[in-house]
Parts: C-alpha cells; structure tokens; sequence
C-alpha cells in the first residue's frame, strides 16, 4: 500500500473542489491492472464520491486516494 503525505480531510476537500470537472484518473484494479481514464466526478458524499466514465458510474472511498490506489492526474 502506497500512504500519500494527505489526512483524509484534505483529500475531502481537494475532491470536493474538483466537483463537475473532468479530471484524469489512474486507477489500480489489482493484478497489475491500472486503468488511465478521463472522468467527472458527479457526486460527493460523507465516506465515498462517485464519478462517470463513458455514461457509467463508479464510486470510490477517499481511502482509496490516501492508499494510492486511486491516483488523480489532473
């Protein structure tokens, strides 16, 4: 597991910032599998957000940011 030097309050609130926007995404799937897409994150909730890609929603846990599982690009 990779820890960023961000506490997840920090990393609520740079997530809340990018809210609507396009934003690229790194995502590891696991078995070496890492997904760059380009995506928007719709929604923002207490312990989860949620963002499109290609008409399909996904959601993630801020936990994943701080893992490094989900990594956002721009």
């Amino acid at each position: 597991m990779k820890r960023t030097n961000l506490d997840l309050q920090s990393i609520k609130e740079k997530i809340k910032q990018l809210k609507g926007e396009d934003v690229k995404l790194s995502i590891n799937r696991g078995r070496k599998k890492i997904d760059i897409v380009s995506a928007k994150i719709k929604d923002i909730y207490p312990s989860v957000f949620t963002i499109t890609i290609d008409g399909s929603l996904q959601t993630f846990s801020y936990f994943d940011i701080m893992c490094g599982n989900v990594v956002v690009l721009s």
